[in-house]
């Protein structure tokens, strides 16, 4: 295959994976979701700046609140709830789970229990409040930031934990698969754009998705010993929310 091609179908892997939008679609080959890995941070801008132009258009007509209720409803819907999902399955097990057995039973079970349910309206809480008073000059850098940056932990998380499961699921398909330069290619283009958005603050939101990053990895290792997908979806969601919070803390 060209590797002009196969770069096209690395990203269209990627958009496929995490989105809903009506990509063609590419036949999945056993290394596809790890050579795409490094564009997820595109898919984060694409989202993030699907989301600026909602609220670009929705704004001058209608109250912040309902605007950011919308935002909502547009990421939900052009993920699938992918990453929500992730969230309360995550939380359920962790909450539930006494052990590494019976975290990775919990999270084969596609029921949701308290934890994960309130974890799921916690999560949409905070961001439909943080959406609806993020300061209005800042309001792209902010969202385009959150985006690429959450979908960027998937990288890191990925290349240097091992699967929790050795052959099945997500994590097993990602999980230390993840090439030294699809890592770097990642990285210098998430935080590239991040730079170009937010200027001298670029920093800030950078070292809150480190540190989101790092503190989960770490836990995930201490109890599973590894990660999942669920893991990597769970992640995404808290820096979604760092990064915001971040935005709003700097007022």
């Amino acid at each position: 295959m060209k590797p002009m091609r196969r770069l096209v179908d690395d990203l269209l892997v990627a958009f496929q994976f995490l989105t809903r939008l009506p990509i063609s679609r590419i036949t999945y080959q056993p290394n596809s979701l790890s050579r795409a890995a490094k564009f997820f941070p595109v898919v984060g801008l694409v989202i993030g700046l699907g989301v600026s132009l909602l609220h670009r258009i929705l704004t001058p007509h209608l109250d912040r609140a309902l605007v950011a209720l919308l935002l909502l409803t547009f990421l939900v819907l052009s993920t699938g709830g992918l990453h929500e999902d992730a969230l309360a399955d995550t939380a359920d097990a962790f909450g539930g789970g006494w052990n590494r057995e019976q975290v990775l039973t919990i999270l084969r079970d596609s029921r949701i229990g308290s934890f994960g349910a309130l974890a799921l309206v916690l999560s949409v809480l905070a961001r439909f409040l943080l959406l609806s008073i993020l300061p209005v000059n800042r309001f792209t850098a902010l969202v385009v930031s959150a985006h690429v940056l959450c979908r960027w932990t998937t990288l890191p998380l990925s290349y240097f934990l091992r699967p929790a499961r050795d052959s099945e699921g997500q994590g097993a398909r990602i999980a230390q698969q993840i090439s030294p330069a699809s890592l770097l290619v990642g990285t210098l283009l998430s935080f590239a754009i991040v730079f170009y958005v937010m200027w001298s603050q670029f920093w800030i939101p950078i070292v809150a998705a480190l540190v989101i990053t790092v503190l989960s990895g770490l836990y995930y290792c201490r109890r599973l010993g590894g990660i999942t997908g669920d893991c990597f979806g769970a992640t995404n969601q808290l820096t979604e929310i760092a990064v915001y919070f971040c935005g709003v803390w700097s007022v």
